[in-house]
């Protein structure tokens, strides 16, 4: 029973992952491969075109300007040349997609560095920064994005793989950031861009290559089967050669991430004080040392006996070994940190400010509620004085006031009105229940307790 159920699974699979009848045939889809390797007249003038229009869109930091900069980009075309040119044994093609490749990428990081010296905006927006620190997750972007776009080109039915792998990839922008890089003299850009267009050409390439493997495609007669086999050992080792600094990149991402939970966890948990708040906290790692800056606003804390308080419970959260740093006062705002730094702790303390404010207005608003509650109190008798001296001629004078009262044996707290009245005469109980029923009509609310002081002096 059970071999039958798992015979029947896989066979469901095989039937919606098999190719069969879905692929073109090897010289269709080398035809296809190959008339877009070429990057001479219109893909050349087009591809200067799109990495003006990524240029632009990087340079104000535009997503939706970036996006069509790179469906317009043939840029893909060499690249997946290569890959076929590997598969099949093919060295004519290889040669050609490389030298294309290779003259592509110079048009363009040319022009993308022309355009950065003439621009008149030359700092670096965050599509750029997110361009220069490449890790494990481009590279199987680039994996799986070649695999997409080899499988795409061989179906019979098209679709839009290739602009969404040109997309995914994100092939234009990583040279553009190349130019602005040299443009600006700024290593980190270009070195980092670099490389990650290095990563997306060689895993594309890679992608491509066992898409062709897989689809068994015949390769060209060769009377050199060690050559062929020394250019698959290049291809391998130009892949792992790629891979190994992004993994390591990767692992200063995680443990970055990891350092910032953490310090957000400390400051969360143990930095609440009564008049101090933290309006800022940032955690680096800095030549292998790990530093916490803390930024407090309020009543001035002695900083040192902080330090001494909260460095062991550093260990508590990871953090072992990390300096504190507090911030406060002519301390707070460090004359070496950036504009938008300054300009983000006065939003802070703005925002702090009118928080602040409301809940102070909230509290004048709620004593000015009791306040008048008092004061309409103190002020009903008179204000009932003429319908008393009708509808109850035996009162002399009244007297209205809350008490809260409190249950001795159990401390329990209870709200009453009181009504201390001094009669002219002595009233019936009907009388005084009628009272009581009109007071809480009058005053709105119950119960009223009446307490008779006509023996009483009030003098």
């Amino acid at each position: 029973m059970a071999n039958r159920i798992t015979n029947a699974l896989k066979a469901v699979v095989r039937d919606y992952l098999s190719l069969n009848g879905f692929i073109e045939t090897q010289p269709v889809i080398e035809a296809d491969i190959r008339s877009g390797v070429s990057f001479k007249g219109t893909n050349m003038i087009i591809l200067i075109m799109a990495i003006f229009i990524a240029s632009l869109g990087l340079n104000t930091n535009s997503t939706a300007v970036i996006i069509g900069a790179m469906l317009i980009s043939p840029l893909m075309g060499p690249i997946i040349g290569i890959g076929l040119g590997i598969g099949i044994m093919d060295y004519v093609l290889l040669r050609q997609s490389l030298r294309n490749l290779a003259m592509a990428a110079l048009f363009s990081v040319a022009t993308a560095t022309i355009y950065f010296l003439i621009s008149p905006v030359s700092e670096g927006h965050s599509e750029l920064l997110a361009r220069t620190q490449p890790t494990i997750y481009d590279v199987l972007i680039a994996l799986f994005g070649g695999g997409a776009g080899i499988i795409g080109i061989a179906s019979k039915s098209k679709g839009n793989v290739i602009p969404g792998v040109a997309i995914a990839t994100a092939l234009m922008p990583p040279l553009c950031t190349v130019g602005y890089g040299l443009a600006t003299w700024q290593p980190h850009y270009f070195l980092g861009a670099l490389y990650l267009f290095l990563i997306n050409c060689v895993f594309i390439t890679l992608s491509t290559f066992i898409g062709v493997k897989a689809m068994h495609f015949v390769s060209v007669k060769t009377n050199d089967p060690v050559r062929a086999g020394r250019i698959r050992k290049i291809v391998y080792a130009v892949a792992i050669a790629a891979l190994l600094p992004s993994i390591y990149l990767t692992y200063n991402m995680l443990r970055q991430s990891r350092f910032n939970f953490n310090v957000q966890n400390f400051v969360a948990n143990e930095m609440q004080f009564p008049d101090t708040r933290v309006i800022a906290s940032n955690g680096a790692i800095v030549h292998g040392k790990r530093v916490i800056d803390v930024t407090l606003l309020g009543r001035i804390l002695p900083a040192d006996s902080l330090r001494m308080a909260l460095t062991p419970r550093l260990a508590h959260y990871g953090l072992k070994g990390c300096e504190l740093n507090i911030l406060q006062g002519e301390n707070a705002l460090p004359a070496e940190k950036s504009l938008a730094a300054n300009q983000s702790t006065v939003s802070d303390i703005y925002t702090l400010s009118q928080k602040a404010l409301n809940a102070r207005q909230k509290t004048i608003d709620s004593l000015h509620a009791i306040v008048a509650a008092q004061n309409y109190r103190d002020t009903i008798g008179a204000a009932m004085a003429p319908e008393l001296r009708v509808v109850f001629p035996e009162i002399a004078d009244i007297a209205i006031s809350r008490n809260v009262f409190c249950q001795v044996s159990n401390a329990s707290l209870d709200t009453f009105e009181i009504a201390m009245v001094k009669y002219r005469s002595i009233p019936s109980q009907a009388t005084v229940t009628k009272l009581r029923e009109y007071l809480e009509a009058r005053l709105g609310t119950r119960p009223v307790r009446i307490v008779d002081v006509s023996a009483e002096s009030w003098n």
